[in-house]
Protein backbone atom coordinates (compact mmCIF):
# COMPACT_ATOMS: atom_id res chain seq x y z
CA UNK A 1 0.00 0.00 0.00
CA UNK A 2 2.86 2.36 1.12
CA UNK A 3 4.49 1.94 -2.59
CA UNK A 4 1.42 2.50 -4.71
CA UNK A 5 0.69 5.75 -2.15
CA UNK A 6 4.79 6.71 -2.89
CA UNK A 7 4.02 6.52 -7.01
CA UNK A 8 0.80 8.13 -6.99
CA UNK A 9 2.61 11.14 -4.84
CA UNK A 10 4.91 11.06 -7.38
CA UNK A 11 2.79 11.70 -10.13
CA UNK A 12 1.06 14.96 -8.60
CA UNK A 13 3.45 17.06 -9.37
CA UNK A 14 3.04 16.33 -12.87
CA UNK A 15 -0.50 16.46 -13.15
CA UNK A 16 -0.49 19.80 -11.19
CA UNK A 17 2.14 21.20 -13.89
CA UNK A 18 -0.35 20.73 -16.60
CA UNK A 19 -3.01 22.28 -14.49
CA UNK A 20 -0.70 24.99 -14.55
CA UNK A 21 0.25 24.98 -18.26
CA UNK A 22 -3.70 24.15 -19.15
CA UNK A 23 -5.17 27.23 -16.90
CA UNK A 24 -2.47 29.91 -18.16
CA UNK A 25 -2.78 29.27 -21.80
CA UNK A 26 -5.79 29.43 -21.33
CA UNK A 27 -6.73 32.18 -19.50
CA UNK A 28 -4.13 34.33 -21.52
CA UNK A 29 -5.19 33.09 -25.29
CA UNK A 30 -8.94 35.13 -24.39
CA UNK A 31 -9.42 37.89 -26.60
CA UNK A 32 -9.48 41.35 -25.50
CA UNK A 33 -6.93 43.81 -23.59
CA UNK A 34 -7.23 43.35 -19.78
CA UNK A 35 -4.71 46.49 -19.15
CA UNK A 36 -8.15 48.35 -20.69
CA UNK A 37 -10.60 46.15 -19.09
CA UNK A 38 -9.48 47.20 -15.56
CA UNK A 39 -8.42 50.89 -16.15
CA UNK A 40 -11.63 51.82 -18.07
CA UNK A 41 -12.06 53.04 -21.83
CA UNK A 42 -10.66 56.55 -20.62
CA UNK A 43 -7.36 55.65 -19.51
CA UNK A 44 -4.51 57.12 -20.62
CA UNK A 45 -2.10 55.09 -23.33
CA UNK A 46 0.61 56.06 -20.85
CA UNK A 47 -1.44 54.61 -18.01
CA UNK A 48 -2.15 51.33 -19.97
CA UNK A 49 1.50 51.13 -21.37
CA UNK A 50 2.37 51.24 -17.58
CA UNK A 51 -0.29 48.09 -16.35
CA UNK A 52 0.55 46.32 -19.45
CA UNK A 53 4.06 46.18 -17.99
CA UNK A 54 3.39 45.21 -14.67
CA UNK A 55 0.85 42.40 -15.83
CA UNK A 56 4.08 41.47 -18.31
CA UNK A 57 1.15 41.49 -21.10
CA UNK A 58 4.01 42.89 -22.97
CA UNK A 59 6.41 39.79 -23.01
CA UNK A 60 5.80 36.34 -24.78
CA UNK A 61 3.65 33.92 -23.66
CA UNK A 62 6.27 30.85 -23.18
CA UNK A 63 8.30 33.60 -21.29
CA UNK A 64 5.13 34.69 -18.79
CA UNK A 65 4.26 31.43 -17.67
CA UNK A 66 8.13 30.49 -16.81
CA UNK A 67 8.00 33.49 -14.72
CA UNK A 68 4.71 32.66 -13.35
CA UNK A 69 5.29 29.17 -12.75
CA UNK A 70 8.39 30.47 -10.44
CA UNK A 71 6.60 32.54 -8.45
CA UNK A 72 4.06 30.58 -8.42
CA UNK A 73 6.42 27.62 -6.79
CA UNK A 74 7.79 30.34 -4.13
CA UNK A 75 3.86 30.53 -3.45
CA UNK A 76 3.73 33.45 -4.45
CA UNK A 77 0.22 33.83 -6.33
CA UNK A 78 0.44 37.66 -7.35
CA UNK A 79 -1.42 40.75 -6.52
CA UNK A 80 -4.99 41.36 -7.47
CA UNK A 81 -5.45 44.43 -9.07
CA UNK A 82 -9.37 44.58 -8.61
CA UNK A 83 -9.22 44.36 -5.05
CA UNK A 84 -5.55 45.73 -4.30
CA UNK A 85 -4.44 43.03 -2.20
CA UNK A 86 -2.61 39.71 -2.20
CA UNK A 87 -4.24 36.69 -4.14
CA UNK A 88 -3.24 34.36 -1.83
CA UNK A 89 -4.82 36.32 1.43
CA UNK A 90 -7.71 36.92 -0.96
CA UNK A 91 -7.49 33.14 -1.63
CA UNK A 92 -7.27 31.28 1.67
CA UNK A 93 -10.02 34.02 3.03
CA UNK A 94 -12.18 32.64 0.50
CA UNK A 95 -11.27 29.28 0.20
CA UNK A 96 -12.27 28.93 3.63
CA UNK A 97 -15.42 29.48 3.26
CA UNK A 98 -15.99 27.33 -0.13
CA UNK A 99 -14.05 24.57 1.94
CA UNK A 100 -17.11 24.29 4.59
CA UNK A 101 -19.61 24.54 1.52
CA UNK A 102 -17.93 21.47 -0.26
CA UNK A 103 -17.19 19.63 2.57
CA UNK A 104 -20.66 19.95 4.22
CA UNK A 105 -21.82 19.15 0.96
CA UNK A 106 -19.89 15.80 -0.62
CA UNK A 107 -20.61 14.57 3.39
CA UNK A 108 -24.46 14.83 2.57
CA UNK A 109 -24.11 13.06 -1.20
CA UNK A 110 -22.26 10.30 0.45
CA UNK A 111 -24.07 9.49 3.53
CA UNK A 112 -27.48 9.75 1.18
CA UNK A 113 -26.39 8.43 -1.71
CA UNK A 114 -25.40 5.34 0.19
CA UNK A 115 -28.32 5.26 2.10
CA UNK A 116 -30.65 5.43 -0.71
CA UNK A 117 -28.63 2.84 -2.93
CA UNK A 118 -28.46 1.16 -0.65
CA UNK A 119 -32.04 1.00 0.80
CA UNK A 120 -33.02 0.64 -3.19
CA UNK A 121 -30.94 -2.44 -3.83
CA UNK A 122 -31.81 -4.41 -0.62
CA UNK A 123 -35.73 -3.97 -1.95
CA UNK A 124 -35.12 -4.43 -5.64
CA UNK A 125 -38.38 -4.48 -7.15
CA UNK A 126 -40.48 -3.16 -4.67
CA UNK A 127 -41.91 0.61 -4.71
CA UNK A 128 -39.15 1.74 -2.59
CA UNK A 129 -36.75 1.13 -5.30
CA UNK A 130 -39.47 2.29 -7.93
CA UNK A 131 -39.10 5.82 -5.71
CA UNK A 132 -35.63 5.84 -4.83
CA UNK A 133 -34.47 5.11 -8.50
CA UNK A 134 -37.10 7.90 -10.06
CA UNK A 135 -35.99 10.27 -7.60
CA UNK A 136 -31.95 9.76 -8.11
CA UNK A 137 -33.46 10.25 -12.31
CA UNK A 138 -35.09 13.62 -10.85
CA UNK A 139 -31.33 14.87 -9.05
CA UNK A 140 -29.83 14.11 -11.57
CA UNK A 141 -31.84 16.04 -14.10
CA UNK A 142 -31.99 19.10 -11.99
CA UNK A 143 -29.41 21.72 -12.99
CA UNK A 144 -27.67 23.19 -9.52
CA UNK A 145 -28.54 26.69 -10.07
CA UNK A 146 -32.43 25.70 -10.99
CA UNK A 147 -32.32 23.79 -7.73
CA UNK A 148 -30.70 26.44 -6.00
CA UNK A 149 -33.11 29.40 -6.59
CA UNK A 150 -36.08 26.97 -5.97
CA UNK A 151 -34.59 25.93 -2.35
CA UNK A 152 -34.31 29.76 -1.97
CA UNK A 153 -37.94 30.57 -3.41
CA UNK A 154 -39.46 27.48 -1.30
CA UNK A 155 -37.87 27.66 2.34
CA UNK A 156 -36.39 31.33 2.49
CA UNK A 157 -38.93 33.19 0.51
CA UNK A 158 -42.23 31.37 0.85
CA UNK A 159 -41.21 29.31 4.05
CA UNK A 160 -39.18 31.85 5.86
CA UNK A 161 -36.93 28.44 7.45
CA UNK A 162 -33.63 29.69 6.48
CA UNK A 163 -32.01 32.64 5.33
CA UNK A 164 -31.72 33.70 2.13
CA UNK A 165 -27.89 34.40 0.95
CA UNK A 166 -24.81 34.87 2.70
CA UNK A 167 -22.62 32.79 5.02
CA UNK A 168 -23.57 34.65 8.36
CA UNK A 169 -26.37 37.15 9.32
CA UNK A 170 -25.00 41.09 9.29
CA UNK A 171 -27.41 42.01 12.26
CA UNK A 172 -25.50 39.94 14.98
CA UNK A 173 -22.07 38.50 15.59
CA UNK A 174 -21.53 35.10 13.75
CA UNK A 175 -21.97 31.68 15.31
CA UNK A 176 -22.15 28.10 15.18
CA UNK A 177 -26.15 28.04 14.82
CA UNK A 178 -26.39 31.02 12.12
CA UNK A 179 -23.58 29.29 10.49
CA UNK A 180 -25.41 26.18 10.33
CA UNK A 181 -28.54 27.66 9.42
CA UNK A 182 -26.92 29.59 6.30
CA UNK A 183 -25.33 26.52 5.39
CA UNK A 184 -28.63 24.23 5.11
CA UNK A 185 -29.35 25.50 1.80
CA UNK A 186 -26.40 26.08 -0.53
CA UNK A 187 -25.19 22.52 0.76
CA UNK A 188 -28.71 20.88 -0.41
CA UNK A 189 -28.52 22.78 -3.56
CA UNK A 190 -25.12 21.41 -4.13
CA UNK A 191 -25.50 17.55 -3.02
CA UNK A 192 -28.35 17.06 -4.88
CA UNK A 193 -26.63 15.82 -8.17
CA UNK A 194 -23.61 14.06 -6.74
CA UNK A 195 -26.08 12.24 -4.17
CA UNK A 196 -27.77 10.93 -7.00
CA UNK A 197 -25.19 9.87 -8.93
CA UNK A 198 -23.70 8.38 -6.09
CA UNK A 199 -27.47 6.09 -5.29
CA UNK A 200 -27.42 5.08 -8.58
CA UNK A 201 -23.58 3.43 -8.72
CA UNK A 202 -24.20 2.27 -5.33
CA UNK A 203 -27.99 0.36 -6.08
CA UNK A 204 -25.57 -0.95 -8.83
CA UNK A 205 -23.05 -2.40 -6.84
CA UNK A 206 -25.23 -3.64 -3.92
CA UNK A 207 -27.40 -5.30 -6.37
CA UNK A 208 -23.78 -6.86 -7.87
CA UNK A 209 -22.58 -7.87 -4.91
CA UNK A 210 -25.87 -9.41 -3.44
CA UNK A 211 -25.46 -12.23 -6.37
CA UNK A 212 -22.04 -13.10 -6.03
CA UNK A 213 -20.91 -16.55 -4.74
CA UNK A 214 -19.40 -15.45 -1.59
CA UNK A 215 -22.39 -14.20 -0.38
CA UNK A 216 -24.56 -17.07 -1.58
CA UNK A 217 -22.34 -19.34 0.94
CA UNK A 218 -22.44 -17.10 3.84
CA UNK A 219 -26.05 -16.92 3.94
CA UNK A 220 -26.61 -20.60 2.96
CA UNK A 221 -24.30 -21.36 6.07
CA UNK A 222 -26.54 -19.30 8.19
CA UNK A 223 -23.97 -16.00 8.41
CA UNK A 224 -25.95 -12.84 10.38
CA UNK A 225 -27.94 -10.67 7.97
CA UNK A 226 -25.89 -7.55 9.66
CA UNK A 227 -22.13 -9.63 8.52
CA UNK A 228 -23.49 -9.97 5.29
CA UNK A 229 -24.27 -6.38 4.80
CA UNK A 230 -20.95 -5.63 5.93
CA UNK A 231 -19.22 -7.43 3.42
CA UNK A 232 -21.53 -5.83 1.01
CA UNK A 233 -21.44 -2.71 2.12
CA UNK A 234 -17.19 -3.24 1.48
CA UNK A 235 -17.75 -4.26 -2.00
CA UNK A 236 -19.97 -1.62 -2.87
CA UNK A 237 -17.53 0.84 -0.99
CA UNK A 238 -14.91 0.02 -3.52
CA UNK A 239 -17.10 0.61 -6.16
CA UNK A 240 -18.34 4.14 -5.14
CA UNK A 241 -14.85 5.90 -3.93
CA UNK A 242 -13.42 6.73 -7.19
CA UNK A 243 -17.49 8.53 -8.01
CA UNK A 244 -17.04 9.94 -5.22
CA UNK A 245 -13.87 11.54 -6.26
CA UNK A 246 -15.51 12.21 -9.53
CA UNK A 247 -18.37 14.04 -8.01
CA UNK A 248 -15.82 16.27 -5.95
CA UNK A 249 -14.98 17.88 -9.39
CA UNK A 250 -18.83 18.75 -10.03
CA UNK A 251 -18.92 20.13 -6.25
CA UNK A 252 -16.24 22.61 -6.70
CA UNK A 253 -17.42 23.33 -10.17
CA UNK A 254 -20.81 23.23 -9.38
CA UNK A 255 -19.90 26.05 -6.16
CA UNK A 256 -19.37 28.67 -9.06
CA UNK A 257 -23.31 28.89 -9.62
CA UNK A 258 -24.65 27.67 -5.82
CA UNK A 259 -22.01 30.39 -4.23
CA UNK A 260 -23.35 33.34 -6.75
CA UNK A 261 -27.24 32.47 -6.26
CA UNK A 262 -26.62 32.33 -2.21
CA UNK A 263 -23.98 35.04 -2.01
CA UNK A 264 -21.59 32.38 -0.42
CA UNK A 265 -18.23 34.41 -0.02
CA UNK A 266 -16.13 31.43 -1.60
CA UNK A 267 -13.72 30.87 -4.38
CA UNK A 268 -17.16 30.02 -6.81
CA UNK A 269 -18.45 33.65 -6.20
CA UNK A 270 -15.02 35.44 -6.65
CA UNK A 271 -14.19 33.88 -9.67
CA UNK A 272 -17.20 35.13 -11.00
CA UNK A 273 -16.20 38.63 -9.86
CA UNK A 274 -12.94 38.25 -11.45
CA UNK A 275 -13.86 37.36 -14.75
CA UNK A 276 -16.06 40.21 -15.06
CA UNK A 277 -13.51 42.86 -13.75
CA UNK A 278 -10.85 40.38 -16.29
CA UNK A 279 -8.56 40.22 -13.23
CA UNK A 280 -6.52 37.53 -14.72
CA UNK A 281 -3.97 37.28 -11.40
CA UNK A 282 -6.84 36.38 -9.53
CA UNK A 283 -8.69 34.29 -11.64
CA UNK A 284 -4.96 32.30 -12.74
CA UNK A 285 -4.64 31.69 -8.78
CA UNK A 286 -8.29 30.69 -8.23
CA UNK A 287 -8.94 28.23 -10.70
CA UNK A 288 -5.23 26.55 -9.82
CA UNK A 289 -6.43 25.97 -6.07
CA UNK A 290 -9.35 24.46 -7.37
CA UNK A 291 -8.15 22.45 -9.85
CA UNK A 292 -5.11 21.15 -6.75
CA UNK A 293 -7.74 20.48 -4.48
CA UNK A 294 -9.72 18.35 -7.35
CA UNK A 295 -6.64 16.66 -8.03
CA UNK A 296 -5.86 15.88 -4.61
CA UNK A 297 -9.36 14.74 -3.22
CA UNK A 298 -9.01 11.91 -6.17
CA UNK A 299 -5.69 10.67 -5.31
CA UNK A 300 -7.36 10.12 -1.44
CA UNK A 301 -10.30 8.50 -3.00
CA UNK A 302 -7.75 6.55 -5.17
CA UNK A 303 -6.27 5.65 -2.05
CA UNK A 304 -9.09 4.98 0.17
CA UNK A 305 -10.08 2.53 -2.26
CA UNK A 306 -6.49 0.60 -2.52
CA UNK A 307 -6.95 0.49 1.16
CA UNK A 308 -10.21 -1.24 0.51
CA UNK A 309 -9.56 -3.58 -2.61
CA UNK A 310 -5.89 -4.95 -2.46
CA UNK A 311 -5.91 -6.18 -6.09
CA UNK A 312 -6.82 -2.94 -7.83
CA UNK A 313 -3.10 -2.03 -6.94
CA UNK A 314 -0.93 -2.03 -9.93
Amino acid sequence: MSRYALRRLLQLPLVLLAVTLVVFATLSLLPGDPALAILGPYATPERLATLRAELELDRPLPLRYGRWLARVAHGDLGRSYSLERPVAAEIAERGAATAVLATAALALCLAAGLAAGAGAAWRHGRPADRALTLGAVAGLSTPPFFLAMGLVGLFAVALPWFPVSGRYAVTREPGLLDGLRHLVLPALALAVVPGAVIARMTRTATLEALGQDHVRVARAHGLPERRVRRHVLRHTLVAVMPVLGLQAGYVLGGAVYVETVFQWPGLGRMLVEAVAARDLVLVQGGVLVMASAYVLVNLAADLAQAALDPRIRP
